[in-house]
């Protein structure tokens, strides 16, 4: 497959600047700053994103406030043709939406196609929405006195979402949001915002009327006049903690219904009965694939007792062996990170590591790739003897590094679970259902994994942590969103 971008031999000034989307109309921005959007792996530019204004930020929620009343009655089967058929647009796209991700992500195509299939099944859950947003009745709840309840929209929701997963994370949230018969505003990530456009032409294909679903580029600026704006009644976020707190407490002075999904400091748990071959696949994965640039990603390996010595083999084997390289080529395992800034971050976290004396077992500071010489390239980076004080063993890195520590017990590895802040996912191998149990009932973080290396619930169950890795109540996807957009009307009804 190609490796070129089309936009290399272009001159920066003639590089598309990206469009918000607002009212049914591409609309350019009135703010004069941009960012660069560029592909992580070769370095081409592929666009310029604006950071949009206030006055931008506050269009995109009008237009949605004035779309609401003729959308909200809008039949719910209607409704749900309209998602129907951006289903079937988006299987016929995936590939090419796939590729977009990579080119501006810079994670493997296999990668880039599950994201975008993640992305599809949330669509395909809230086709379901007549019988999701179905109420409850009860008769005679005194005598000749019926109650019921009814599910309603309740007007502009918004989202803020990452550079991750720039196509599945935003679609955790507006198909439901419209579905239910609300508006929607989208704040997507200004490192890598191309491939969700692409989706937005498809709903709009799809026969989504205008202003229903808006698109704002931008920065903190366009979120906090969002989040500030009157009409709206709920925001979502992904992302850092630090971020996601902020927004949290931004939203709540307001009153407004919110759910901000942070960082992640996972917890990856191998007793010595576990099948060797099931730890190294799944961990290798769930430490490096995407770069490690995932909120479920692994990031500490407790090998409990006995595992220590042969889970630290096999990683440093299997890592050291992984093939880099640019996301669109063949048979590459790992790409480059998202961005040069980014890179650094991790690997400033690779040099405190080795200060603070953790034991460095593979070093992918080193890492080029023939061909590809502006990527933004870091390996796989593996530390042993790690402890919860080192900033590798407290702290969200978002790369490539696993650090590798010892427990002599189950409870002991639980332990040093708890002494984290974050509580987002972790999984246990074993072949022990006791041992399984002990760990789901104890473990106390919102997502699990028994042999499993990236606990990823499918659209139909919630996602989200606990503790400093969520704000909120309601998660994202399956029922939790549909209770997150709708409010519960309750109908006592004397005839």
């Amino acid at each position: 497959m190609a490796t070129t971008s089309a936009a290399e031999n272009i001159p920066s000034s003639k590089i598309p600047r990206l469009r918000n989307f607002i009212g049914g109309e591409w609309d350019s921005s009135t703010a004069s700053n941009e960012l660069p959007v560029h592909d992580p792996g070769t370095g081409a530019l592929l666009g310029r994103v604006p950071l949009s204004s206030t006055s931008d930020a506050n269009a995109a929620v009008d237009a949605a406030s004035a779309a609401y009343p003729g959308w909200r009655a809008t039949p719910i089967v209607e409704r749900a043709r309209v998602l129907f058929r951006l289903k079937h647009l988006l299987e016929e796209h995936l590939e090419e939406i796939a590729v977009m991700v990579t080119r501006e992500h810079g994670k493997t195509l296999p990668d880039a196609r599950g994201e975008v299939r993640r992305g599809i099944e949330n669509v395909e859950h809230a086709c379901g929405i007549p019988s999701l947003m179905m109420g409850q009745t009860l008769e005679d709840i005194a005598t000749g006195i019926d109650c019921e309840t009814v599910r309603q929209p309740l007007g502009v929701f918004a989202a803020f979402t990452p550079y991750n997963f720039p196509v599945m994370v935003p679609m955790w949230f507006w198909p439901y949001a419209i579905a239910t018969g609300n508006t929607f505003v989208l704040k997507p990530s200004e490192q890598d915002p191309i491939a969700h456009q692409r989706v937005i032409e498809l709903a709009v294909e799809a026969g989504l009327p205008p202003g229903v679903l808006n698109v704002v580029h931008g920065d903190r600026t366009a979120v906090e006049a969002i989040i500030d704006h009157p009409e709206i009644k709920g925001v979502s976020f992904v992302g850092s903690s630090t971020v996601a707190k902020a927004v949290y407490a931004r939203a709540g002075k307001r009153g407004i219904r919110v759910q901000a999904l942070g960082g992640a400091k996972n917890h990856m748990v191998v007793l010595p009965d576990a099948d060797f071959d099931v730890v190294t696949d799944g961990l290798l994965g769930s430490l490096f694939h995407g770069a490690g640039q995932r909120c479920l990603a692994g990031s500490i390996v407790v090998g409990v007792d006995s595992a220590y010595e042969p889970l630290r083999e096999r990683l440093v084997d299997g890592a050291g062996s992984m093939k880099i390289g640019y996301g669109l080529d063949d048979d590459v395992e790992m790409g480059p990170l998202v961005s040069a800034p980014h890179r650094n971050r991790v690997a400033g976290f690779i040099d405190e590591g080795t200060q603070d004396g953790a034991e460095l077992l593979l070093d992918g500071r080193g890492t080029t790739v023939e061909g590809y010489p502006d990527g933004h390239w870091l390996g796989p980076t593996i530390f042993g003897s790690v402890s919860p004080e080192m900033s590798i063993g407290r702290e969200e890195i978002f790369g490539p590094v696993a650090s590798l520590t010892q427990c002599e017990s189950l409870d002991a590895a639980v332990e040093l679970m708890h002494r984290n802040s974050y509580g987002n996912a972790t999984s246990i191998f074993t072949r022990s259902g006791g041992a399984a149990r002990e760990f789901r009932y104890a473990a106390g973080i919102s997502m699990i994994g028994v042999n499993i290396g990236v606990a990823a619930p499918m659209a139909f169950f919630p996602f989200g942590g606990s503790r400093g890795s969520f704000y909120g109540d309601l998660k994202a996807q399956g029922q939790d969103a549909i209770d997150f957009y709708t409010d519960k009307r309750v109908v006592i009804t004397r005839w």
